[in-house]
């Protein structure tokens, strides 16, 4: 399994307008989903934990995973998560986790994962019933967001329409959309959507 982001984990943080963004989509997360102290939680493509650290002090158990162990070893060395957090380098489409989760979230990761279906179908499988996901990622977009070079994209974002097509036929209901940020770029702007919907 290569380490796409092996180099960049070490200075992940240090880009205010990432970090601005899982500000922002934590916080929306927060807004759109009624967390409690039993909660378990899924993190998929959790990175250095951005979203890992607004959501752990408020649930019972969060499990980071990422196909990156330097981004994950970039989270384990965050004194505030220590022993808080859990983590897994592991593809968590091809290999799935013997466990079952309340709430799945994910911040940025869908576009890195070429199967969307495959995906969606292996949340619902990994969810508790009635158990929900919120997912973050770009609306659809012409292809400028990243480099040309850039490795591991599969996808210029998502129409929210067929991704909420794709949802429910994996099951899942009370398919909501919201805009969590809008990232400014130097000729156009690329919205930032989260999704939550609930396992039927």
């Amino acid at each position: 399994m290569t380490d796409l982001f092996e180099t960049r984990a070490k200075d992940w943080d240090a880009n205010e307008r990432r970090t601005k963004l899982a500000s922002a989509i934590g916080s929306s997360i927060l807004q759109h989903v009624q967390l409690h102290e039993r909660m378990t939680v899924l993190d998929f493509g959790a990175g250095t934990g951005l979203i890992t650290g607004q959501i752990a002090p408020l649930v019972n158990r969060t499990v980071a995973i990422d196909t990156s162990q330097a981004m994950l070893d970039k989270l384990e060395s965050k004194p505030e998560l220590k022993d808080r957090v859990e983590t897994i380098c592991q593809d968590l489409v091809d290999d799935p986790l013997d466990a079952r989760f309340d709430l799945i979230v994910s911040a940025m990761a869908l576009h890195h994962v070429e199967n969307t279906s495959k995906l969606i179908a292996r949340f619902s499988e990994q969810l508790n019933d009635s158990g929900v996901v919120a997912l973050a990622d770009l609306d659809k977009e012409d292809g400028s967001f990243h480099p040309a070079d850039t490795e591991g994209v599969f996808h210029f974002g998502f129409d929210r329409a067929e991704l909420r097509t794709i949802l429910e036929s994996k099951g899942f209901r009370q398919v909501e959309f919201f805009t969590a940020h809008t990232i400014k770029g130097e000729e156009k702007d690329y919205p930032i959507f989260l999704l939550t919907a609930r396992k039927a």
